[in-house]
């Protein structure tokens, strides 16, 4: 099988690429690499830069199956030019999946969010509920979920939308809460926590890759599938940290009103089972810090290398 991979040079890229070749799969990995490319060369693994808003530069000749990865990811970049999100989010794999059709391409394995559902008072998120998303990320996913259920008929189209996924990946991000808080408590002795009680869900980023794997395994499964196994409170992610690097906890008021807890036993009852938790993501951070493969660098936060690379130019 021949796989596209968009976005393959992300966080998650870079865990789900080496899982694909492990596999025997032929792997292209297609990315504008705005943060690099530190996927390791392998005989199977094609690598081509390139930005998936130029349709015509996407590679799918021969493609069995694409993974689509590529976003501008999380709330706070896609706000910072939300033209720039919606050609890339929305507009761009509108095209893709255009394109995927009449390449007789089978397969669309598309990576939302949980992001989608918004502010909810429900005490489980469920993939049925209303989607009230609140910001250029979330719109965006939501109108390609919508866009991509429409060729259902003519390709297998599974949808994940994974919860704040956490854990190393050689193409790090410490702009999320996990791994945000791990390394504040090991850089600065104190970590910072805005509200704290509102819960979110999380994911280790092997759980989330596996999933892809798992997808492919089983082209039954298609639809709409949540992926989070962990709903935790942003104050017992800081305790949680605090067992295994000591650090003060300092608790700030908060703008940001999203609370929920997503269910993922519609993604369960296909036989996925998770393998790692937070915990898990807390002790490989430490000890990829320790062990000085991990640094805290500007590079590591989409916004603020976003501001100084993309969106100086």
């Amino acid at each position: 099988m021949k796989i596209l991979v968009t976005g393959g040079c992300g966080y998650k890229g870079h865990i789900l690429i080496p899982k694909l070749l492990a596999r025997g799969y032929e792997v292209v990995a297609f990315d504008i690499q705005w943060f690099g490319n530190f996927l390791t060369p392998h005989p199977q693994l094609k690598v081509v830069k390139g930005d998936v808003r130029d349709i015509e530069s996407v590679p799918l000749e021969g493609v069995d199956c694409i993974i689509h990865l590529s976003s501008i990811a999380n709330d706070p970049c896609g706000d910072l030019d939300p033209k720039l999100t919606w050609e890339v989010s929305a507009l761009a794999t509108m095209q893709l999946a255009d394109k995927a059709k009449r390449r007789g391409i089978k397969r669309f394995i598309y990576a939302s969010s949980g992001s989608v559902y918004g502010i909810k008072d429900e005490p489980q998120v469920t993939e049925d509920l209303e989607l009230k998303p609140i910001s250029e990320y979330n719109k965006t996913k939501m109108v390609a979920e919508r866009v991509l259920l429409g060729y259902q008929n003519d390709m297998v189209v599974q949808i994940i939308r994974p919860a704040t996924v956490c854990g190393y990946s050689p193409r790090m991000r410490l702009d999320v809460s996990v791994n945000m808080l791990t390394m504040q408590a090991l850089t600065k002795g104190r970590i910072t926590v805005f509200g704290g009680n509102q819960t979110r869900p999380n994911i280790h980023i092997d759980d989330i890759t596996d999933i892809y794997l798992h997808l492919i395994d089983h082209p039954e499964v298609t639809g709409i599938y949540n992926a989070g196994f962990e709903n935790i409170s942003i104050l017992d992610i800081a305790k949680l940290v605090t067992k295994h690097v000591p650090a003060e906890i300092v608790v700030s008021a908060s703008n940001d009103p999203r609370s929920y807890r997503v269910n993922s036993d519609k993604l369960l009852a296909t036989g996925f089972k998770p393998k790692k938790t937070v915990e898990d993501a807390v002790l490989e951070i430490v000890d990829k810090y320790r062990t000085g493969v991990l640094k805290d660098e500007e590079c590591h936060s989409n916004l603020k290398w976003m501001q100084k690379t993309v969106l100086a130019k």
